[in-house]
């Protein structure tokens, strides 16, 4: 195994903090399961909470774990190491024509990671999760060996990986069917919605979908303005749809990236200056009536721009709290919590609403079909863990569920509640992990 060395490790959200043991191998042969104790992968650190995280052991960091294995040009077909990044892969296939099937709001994420928490994009409703695009898998398990799976070999181990979080065993290789593009832009169009009904109809009639959809909510907005949104849909743009100007079709068109030299003061993101700043974007985005052609990582992964923008919520990080309510209660349950994030004058910098098409066969994924909700939240408030729980409690009266790659604080019986597929996942996991080696504070905290 590679140098053990202790470093001071968190989630994206900054919080939890854990000083931590972690070891980085350099090869597929130094990846190897604890004799003893306990270890968990950490691949770009882009969960929001304690799931790359454990006390007591050893992360393994897959961030030299970044090779390509092989690549079909003609079938899109990429095997690849675990800890290769989206951002790697768009430098080395988008001008080549290929793009990755389902891709969350950061490129800064390794397979490895979009497997293990079975990422969702904007097209989540047409398209599913990354693991409906990941063709095989290799896994180093607890007692060493190297076990190799897929939907039609060992398939139950396969799905209690995709989204199971990293805790059957350390993801080596990663089989991804990537998509075909004419181009490294998005035709986008933006369309304004004054209230909760109308950003519902909107995601739900045929005339304002596309194969990416999201909509930006105003979270602070309330009374008749409740769940007002700017919804932003686009696709691939062909050739045919590109400017004049555009030469070169398939030549990304890379971001530049600054960074934050310092942490926002606390007072900074506040009810009124929050509500000042959602109004603002509301009509300014809200005012973009025409369609128009962007780059793809503008469209994508606008946070990236600035490489720590996790320090605007301040020293004390934030947390991250995304939940889903299926679709016969969905309007009644997002109306519910938006009224009560409303009235509590929490702000939240980011609210993102999105439509998802029908549930995966990962044991433990996130998506149902229905409405997700995602709301970024400052540390700082003494009663907001209560008051989540609170959230915790609408969303299970309404049959919903809590994402785990962006949790920090669920608890384990909130968690059993929302997950009904986890005792085949725990019957998966008592197979390839009796001892319980891989494990994390995620999964010490839920049960798991």
């Amino acid at each position: 195994m590679a140098q053990v060395r202790t470093v001071l490790m968190s989630g994206w959200g900054r919080y939890p903090r854990a000083l931590s043991s972690v070891v980085c191998p350099s090869s597929l042969l130094e990846v190897e399961p604890p004799a003893k104790g306990h270890m968990i992968a950490h691949g770009q650190g882009r969960s929001y909470g304690d799931a790359a995280l454990v006390q007591n052991g050893v992360l393994m960091l897959t961030e030299r774990l970044d090779r390509v294995i092989s690549f079909d040009e003609e079938t899109g077909l990429l095997r690849a190491e675990a800890g290769m990044t989206l951002d790697q892969i768009l430098e080395a296939f988008v001008p080549k024509g290929w793009f990755p099937p389902v891709t969350p709001g950061t490129k800064f994420v390794s397979l490895g990671g979009c497997v293990a928490a079975d990422v969702h994009g904007k097209n989540h409703h047409r398209d599913g999760t990354f693991g409906s695009y990941v063709r095989e898998l290799e896994i180093v398990l607890a007692d060493g060996s190297r076990k190799v799976c897929s939907p039609l070999e060992d398939a139950e181990l396969f799905w209690a990986t995709v989204g199971g979080m990293g805790l059957t065993g350390i993801i080596t290789v990663v089989k991804l069917q990537l998509i075909p593009i004419e181009s490294a832009h998005v035709a986008v169009q933006h369309h304004q919605a004054t209230d909760l009904d109308a950003s519902l109809r909107l995601l739900e009639d045929s005339a304002t979908d596309d194969r990416y959809t999201v909509a930006w909510i105003d979270c602070l907005a309330g009374g008749r303005e409740l769940g007002r949104s700017v919804l932003m849909r686009g696709h691939h743009a062909t050739r045919a749809e590109l400017p004049a100007q555009v030469t070169e079709p398939l030549r990304l068109k890379t971001q530049g990236q600054r960074n934050l030299p310092f942490d926002f003061p606390n007072w900074v993101l506040n009810s009124l200056t929050m509500s000042a700043f959602n109004k603002l974007y509301y009509w300014r985005q809200g005012a973009r009536k025409r369609p128009f052609v962007t780059s793809c990582e503008t469209f994508f992964y606008p946070l990236d721009m600035i490489g720590n923008w996790n320090r605007m919520y301040g020293k004390r990080g934030f947390v991250q709290y995304q939940c889903v309510f299926p679709t016969q209660t969905a309007r009644r349950g997002l109306q519910t919590l938006l009224e009560k994030l409303s009235a509590s004058r929490r702000a939240s910098f980011l609210a993102v609403l999105k439509r998802f098409g029908p549930e995966g066969s990962g044991l433990l994924s996130f998506p149902l079909e229905g409405y997700t909700l995602s709301l970024d939240l400052p540390l700082g408030d003494p009663a907001l863990f209560l008051f989540l729980d609170q959230l915790d409690e609408i969303v299970l009266q309404h049959g919903g569920r809590v994402y785990l790659a962006k949790d920090a604080r669920l608890k384990a019986e909130a968690f059993q509640a929302m997950y009904p597929r986890l005792h085949a996942w725990k019957r998966v996991k008592a197979r390839v992990d009796p001892l319980n080696r891989f494990t994390s504070d995620l999964a010490r905290r839920l049960g798991l």
